[in-house]
């Protein structure tokens, strides 16, 4: 901050000693020490999956910053590069027990988690347009009986959609894994609905009366309009699909559906001596973050910008 002072008629300009924020000055170091417990679990991740996997370092070693004896040998063998039969050493029989197919479980991953995407991003949609616009006895008490459904733990219906299921005879199959997501969600419409009300409503009126349907004003209006909303939708659905892990663990134990998720837990238990394969494991986990970091470092800003809008339209 400046002052004029005058002196012998003219003016000079003093400037005052910029004060202290101490209040910014802690605000971020709290955001510091946030990120710093929130980014560090990852970095051990990494950081134990570049380490020697003989068991003797890293159980020496468990305490160092650093990788010891930094190598991408995990790597390879978790991405089936290396054949575990060829390994020889103190550990070779624990290294050669812990296998796990991972481009097929990554594939089944995919599979779930973006036909659940597409299903829910599709459903939770039509649904959110009905009750943002279509007028129909008690509707608005309907929704909010729908809405209840977010205080409603996830949990308590693992027991009758597990007996759905199994009636049904989906267990071990991708339709029993995907089916209880695939339909809609309470918060997914209720943050669609909040978008189609903040829509201007003439072009829609006016596709009626051009002789739309109510559909057809729904696909090619409404939808088009709606473009950064179901990314994040989509985004968001697709990462929680990808990270689940119970459920498709009760329904999707056969290899030939079970996603990576649970296969990183069977991969843990493999080893004969009961001890895991830490480092081989922390290297799966790294390659299955890959895709949600990669999303939320490209669509993150965009992910924000419309639960935050959301929330206060």
């Amino acid at each position: 901050m400046a002052t004029l002072s005058r002196t012998n008629g003219t003016a000079t300009e003093i400037r005052e000693p910029k004060r202290l924020n101490v209040a910014r000055i802690i605000t971020w170091i709290v955001v510091g020490f946030m990120v710093f417990i929130t980014l560090f679990p990852f970095y051990w991740v990494l950081r134990t999956a570049l380490t020697d996997p003989d068991f003797g370092t890293l159980f020496a070693h468990a305490s160092d910053l650093l990788p010891t004896n930094a190598t991408l040998f995990n790597f390879e063998r978790v991405l089936g590069m290396i054949d575990p039969s060829t390994i020889v050493g103190q550990d070779a029989a624990n290294l050669s027990a812990g296998t796990i197919n991972f481009w097929v479980f990554l594939r089944n991953s995919f599979i779930v988690a973006g036909l659940v995407t597409v299903g829910q991003t599709l459903f939770s949609s039509m649904a959110a347009y009905a009750f943002a616009r279509f007028k129909f006895p008690l509707r608005d008490q309907i929704f909010f009986v729908y809405l209840t459904g977010l205080m409603i733990p996830g949990i308590v219906l693992f027991i009758p959609n597990f007996v759905l299921i199994k009636q049904l005879g989906w267990i071990g199959t991708f339709q029993g894994i995907i089916a209880p997501g695939f339909l809609m969600s309470p918060f997914a419409i209720f943050f669609m609905r909040q978008f189609f009300i903040s829509l201007n409503k003439d072009l829609e009126e006016a596709a009626m009366l051009d002789g739309a349907t109510a559909f057809g004003v729904f696909w090619r209006i409404a939808i088009p309009l709606m473009r950064g909303p179901l990314l994040t939708l989509g985004l968001l659905t697709f990462i929680g699909a990808w990270n689940e892990y119970l459920w498709p663990f009760l329904v999707g134990r056969d290899e030939n559906v079970r996603v990576l998720t649970v296969a990183l837990n069977v991969f843990k238990s493999q080893t004969p001596q009961g001890a895991p394969d830490w480092a081989g494991l922390m290297a799966g986990t790294t390659v299955s973050i890959v895709p949600t970091i990669l999303l939320f470092i490209f669509f993150g800003r965009r992910v924000v910008d419309s639960i935050q809008f959301s929330g206060f339209k």
